[in-house]
């Protein structure tokens, strides 16, 4: 069975850091791209980052440049994306997402989501 499973999630402080991880079963990470997106309640989902498979290129909201960055592991099947000096703006739960190859242009081209992360950042 073909599944992606996000860890990481949790309560912290503005201005503090979490890592997100999202793991592949089923299959390894080497030939797609790995999409992070984020829904808050009420709110639409939101592209947060996502990672090339054919050449690491990344890409990140504005809402976040500077304060995520997203990365490969030396594990093939997990991918990470830390997160720095966070806000409370960023609370949501953050879902990854695979698509062969290539950052797909819409959220509905990826083919395989994970379930979600809860994070939340209040004081």
């Amino acid at each position: 069975q073909l599944q992606l499973v996000e860890s990481g999630g949790g309560l912290v402080q503005p201005g503090g850091s979490l890592r997100l991880s999202c793991t592949a079963s089923g299959f390894t990470l080497d030939y797609y791209a790995i999409g992070w997106f984020r829904q808050a309640p009420g709110k639409a989902r939101e592209g947060v980052s996502c990672i090339s498979s054919l050449d690491g290129s990344t890409s990140y909201a504005d809402s976040v440049k500077g304060r995520f960055t997203f990365s490969r592991g030396n594990a093939k099947n997990t991918v990470y994306l830390q997160m720095n000096r966070l806000k409370p703006e960023d609370s949501a739960v953050y879902f990854c997402a695979a698509h062969a190859y290539l950052c797909p242009e819409t959220p509905d081209e990826y083919d395989y989501w994970g379930q979600g992360t809860q994070v939340t950042v209040s004081s």
